[in-house]
């Protein structure tokens, strides 16, 4: 199947974080409830203005994943985990490379499955932080894109 990039607009938020915590809960293992319904709110209020969102849609119009990126910075890529595995990722993290001109990604240390899928595209560790971005105690991998996949 070919998938096709499209935007994301304001009026899809509540559609994107769902499928967001569909993905952080088949993802995610070493993040609480707790953690989970603090982090949803920023996601829907805050982040997703923060970001140039795009997605893969089914032939409905459903999401099926989606990117944001600012600045150079992938700060996020999430698939629905019912279509993991069938290239959807792969296809997000191409094209922020060749149009949006990603060449960092921050990534938890916990979540291996991450880690593994950029490095295969030709991401690099550059760095580590002990601490979130929002100071909480889940290690960040920096990753920046030093050949391309």
């Amino acid at each position: 199947m070919i998938y096709l990039i499209s935007k994301i607009h304001p009026e899809e938020y509540s559609e994107v974080v769902e499928l967001w915590e569909a993905s952080v809960r088949a993802t995610h293992e070493f993040l609480s409830e707790e953690n989970i319904l603090f982090f949803k709110p920023l996601i829907l209020k805050e982040y997703l203005k923060a970001v140039d969102l795009n997605c893969v849609r089914d032939d409905a119009g459903v999401i099926l994943g989606f990117s944001g990126v600012a600045e150079g910075n992938l700060e996020m890529l999430f698939v629905h985990p019912d279509h993991a595995g069938k290239g959807i990722g792969k296809r997000l993290l191409n094209h922020v490379i060749m149009s949006q001109h990603v060449t960092k990604v921050d990534v938890n240390e916990q979540n291996p499955k991450a880690t593994q899928f950029y490095l295969k595209n030709g991401f690099e560790i550059i760095g580590r932080s002990e601490l979130d971005g929002t100071g909480k105690p889940y290690p960040i991998l920096h990753l920046e894109l030093l050949s391309q996949a």
